[in-house]
């Protein structure tokens, strides 16, 4: 079959597949081996930023840490497999994290977060943000 195919399309063997494409693509947009991404909710209400995100399974106690530097909201959780005798499986264990760029004027010291049915919440109040720029006028030289 795929002698036929390169008889009637002789320019398919420069292809390259897939897996090579991003082997040259300057950027690895795979996730770390063992890592998951955590899905998230943003929104944005009364002056109070908001992130929910999906973490079913886990012990908020022990399995989630939460920190904010210099803007960056960061979620790691870790949810670890429960060893028994299973036909199947689509569950995923290992750790998952999730860096988020907080808004503008997010009062970082003052974030909270509440874990509830597998979801949990982070709340960060939005104080006063920087002044808008300020147009500079042109002299002309004389």
């Amino acid at each position: 079959m795929a002698s036929d195919l390169l008889r009637r399309f002789p320019f398919a063997y420069r292809w390259p597949s897939l897996p090579d494409l991003f082997e040259e693509f300057p950027v690895d947009l795979r996730m770390p081996t063992g890592e998951h991404m955590i899905r998230i909710e943003e929104s944005e209400s009364g002056g109070v930023y908001q992130l929910k995100a999906e973490l079913p399974g886990v012990d908020p106690d022990k399995d989630i840490t939460i920190s904010v530097d210099d803007g960056v909201l960061t979620v790691q959780a870790e949810r670890t497999e429960e060893k028994q005798e299973k036909q199947r499986s689509e569950f995923r264990y290992g750790s998952f994290t999730r860096n988020v760029r907080l808004p503008a004027g997010v009062r970082e010291e003052d974030v909270t977060a509440a874990y509830d049915q597998g979801v949990l919440t982070v709340r960060a109040p939005i104080g006063e943000t920087k002044k808008p720029a300020r147009k500079v006028e042109i002299t002309r030289g004389g």
